[in-house]
């Protein structure tokens, strides 16, 4: 199970911390994704488990930092100079199959409730 937590409402320009905390599974990526109103869930980013080594879409590059702490099975986003374009409920998502892409929603076969996260212009 996945429990996602964080999120609200926040001014553009500022920042917010999502977590994931994970229980009952080993994996080998957590990602988060995110689905606006009317749109589809895009990737936001992953990250590899074991390594820590994240990736990113290039909408959030440089902006977004994923983590994750393996001790308490959890996984961390922050969300830096936040845009208005940002909104949306976020979702993390774990994936336990060593195949299949990390950006792929398809491939990930655990989920979260989702967050809302709304950036006020």
């Amino acid at each position: 199970q996945l429990q996602a937590s964080g999120g609200g409402l926040v001014q553009a320009g500022g920042s917010v911390e999502l977590s994931c905390a994970a229980s009952g599974r080993t994996f080998t990526h957590m990602a988060w994704f995110r689905q606006a109103p009317g749109e589809e869930r895009d990737f936001v980013t992953a990250i590899r488990w074991t390594t820590g080594t994240a990736f990113y879409a290039d909408s959030v590059k440089g902006r977004f930092i994923s983590s994750r702490e393996k001790a308490n099975n959890t996984g961390y986003l922050q969300m830096n100079r936040l845009k208005p374009e940002d909104s949306a409920v976020y979702y993390c998502a774990a994936k336990t199959y060593s195949s299949g892409t990390w950006y792929d929603l398809v491939n990930y076969n655990y989920w979260g409730q989702g967050t809302l996260v709304t950036v006020s212009s």
